[in-house]
């Protein structure tokens, strides 16, 4: 069951919120709590129910290692709980990677099988991983079951995250006011609900149009030329910003409607300056959780700039594979990890030189330059095969040609070789459309305020990220109604070809 799609909207949501605030307010929070962990449970299933096994296994088993863990604090418990939770992940996530991979240096013939990715293995993994390590430090109070598997299972971030600890979930399921109508809960959390449901629909998935045809022809040996190159580049960019971006909003709105605060997760990245602001900013429960689960126990940088540098790269390139079981996935996360490299080096040169902050011209240009390696690692992101990547990559580059309309071919000379004329200059790119859809994606991920600064009263304010239009800012207002009203409707008219979000893959 997809948020995008019409039995989720209309029959599964409202179902779940009215019967919720029903038994909370009329039975018990118990039972409220109870109903919303069965709720989520036929959510995920509704997707394959043979795996809503594998998901109350994995609830049990990490609920009965905690508790122990609460009363017999040892790291060989610890490791035995973290052990198992990765054991999982790799089977399913990576044994057919590590058998291809086997076969093809070996020489061997092993037989990976028919193995399905289970729906949000990753996150929920990850979750339960921290919620152990959190146990061990002594950080978790409470150890409820039914409170457990809610915090697991709970739908809004069930499927793409965000990545939440224990103490940011369970505190807001104790107070007696989460059980209770809320007009203003209901009000801000479908505003913020039918936002992201317009990012998916109505932007990220019409730029999927565009990106989709370039990055198959170049996985198909096509050699996509400048124009077609970047295009396509771009309209990938552009769709897994609003892709996300709209789905972490749906997560925090749906949260805001049951009366839970979600962490933030998702902050205006390609308004990041360098690359280690972008992974503030970008999926930032995953950066949270690489960084205090697997950086911090490496050694972080208490020991030494050369284990800092071998640390930082180790935990890109763990990030990178757990997107997904391929080494473009890995090609990707250790260019971020020379992309950090470079940036931390950057900033010790500044510190070393005694070099001024940048003016407002020096920050537009690293945004800039910070965009464009985002863009480029976006490319190994999203092709299928390293053929495909290099394809895109040497089509932005310029050597697969450029290729312009043929009304400019009065105006360049003729011994120009790389430039090519036709009709049709943005051959698998598609239109001119696709760049209209690129500007728009643009002018809204750089000119207006992040979503969570438009319902915060002290959001919207920073000029320097082009966040000035305060007047935005949500209130209870005729102007917000009609705007809303009007996503809404236009979400609606564009239901009909139901996508998946890009995360759900990963």
């Amino acid at each position: 069951m997809l948020f995008n799609s019409f039995e989720f909207i209309f029959l599964f949501l409202p179902l779940a919120l009215l019967v919720f605030l029903a038994l909370g307010s009329f039975v018990r929070p118990a039972a409220a709590t109870a109903w919303l962990v069965c709720a989520s449970l036929f959510f995920y299933g509704w997707w394959n129910p043979a795996y809503l096994g594998l998901i109350l296994g994995s609830i049990i088993f990490n609920f009965v290692v905690g508790c122990f863990l609460s009363r017999y604090p040892r790291r060989a418990l610890l490791a035995f709980g973290v052990a198992a939770n990765l054991g999982l992940l790799g089977y399913f996530k990576y044994f057919n990677f590590f058998v291809a991979n086997l076969n093809a240096v070996a020489g061997t013939t092993i037989q990976g099988g028919d193995i399905v990715l289970p729906l949000a293995i990753s996150f929920f993994t990850f979750q339960q991983i921290a919620y152990l390590v959190d146990v061990y430090k002594g950080e978790v109070e409470e150890h409820g079951f039914v409170r457990y598997a809610l915090f697991v299972s709970f739908f809004p971030q069930l499927i793409a995250g965000p990545i939440v600890h224990h103490k940011e979930m369970l505190p807001q399921f104790a107070k007696p006011e989460t059980y209770r109508w809320s007009q203003k809960n209901i009000a801000i959390g479908v505003s913020i609900f039918i936002i992201g449901l317009f990012k998916k629909v109505i932007i990220a998935d019409h730029l999927a149009g565009y990106a989709t045809p370039v990055f198959n022809a170049a996985d198909a040996g096509g050699t996509p030329s400048f124009f077609e190159a970047w295009g396509g580049a771009l309209a990938y960019t552009f769709q897994l910003y609003f892709d996300f971006s709209g789905y972490s909003d749906m997560a925090v709105g749906l949260g805001r409607m049951f009366g839970i605060s979600l962490p933030l997760n998702f902050n205006s990245p390609y308004k990041a300056a360098n690359i280690i602001d972008f992974w503030r900013r970008w999926h930032m429960t995953l950066s949270r959780f690489l960084r205090d689960y697997l950086y911090i126990p490496l050694g972080g940088n208490r020991k030494g700039t050369t284990r800092r540098y071998i640390n930082v790269m180790i935990t890109m390139l763990l990030g990178g594979l757990w997107h997904g079981a391929s080494w473009t996935f890995v090609a990707w996360g250790v260019l971020h990890g020379f992309y950090v490299l470079i940036n931390h080096g950057w900033l010790f040169l500044k510190r070393f030189l005694s070099l001024p902050a940048s003016g407002i011209p020096g920050r537009r240009l690293a945004t800039g330059l910070t965009f464009i390696c985002v863009v480029v690692g976006w490319v190994f992101f999203r092709a299928e095969t390293f053929a495909g990547a290099a394809a895109i990559l040497n089509g932005m580059a310029g050597l697969n040609g450029i290729v312009l309309d043929t009304s400019f071919s009065g105006y360049l000379p003729d011994r120009i070789a790389f430039v090519k004329y036709s009709g049709a200059p943005l051959g698998a790119f598609g239109s001119n459309a696709g760049l209209w859809w690129i500007f728009l994606g643009g002018l809204i991920a750089w000119m207006l305020p992040a979503t969570h600064e438009l319902f915060d009263p002290r959001g919207a304010r920073n000029p320097g990220e082009g966040g000035s239009l305060v007047k935005l800012v949500w209130r209870p207002t005729p102007w917000w109604g009609m705007t809303v009203v009007f996503m809404a409707t236009m979400v609606i008219m564009n239901l009909n070809d139901v996508s998946e979000f890009l995360y759900f893959d990963f």
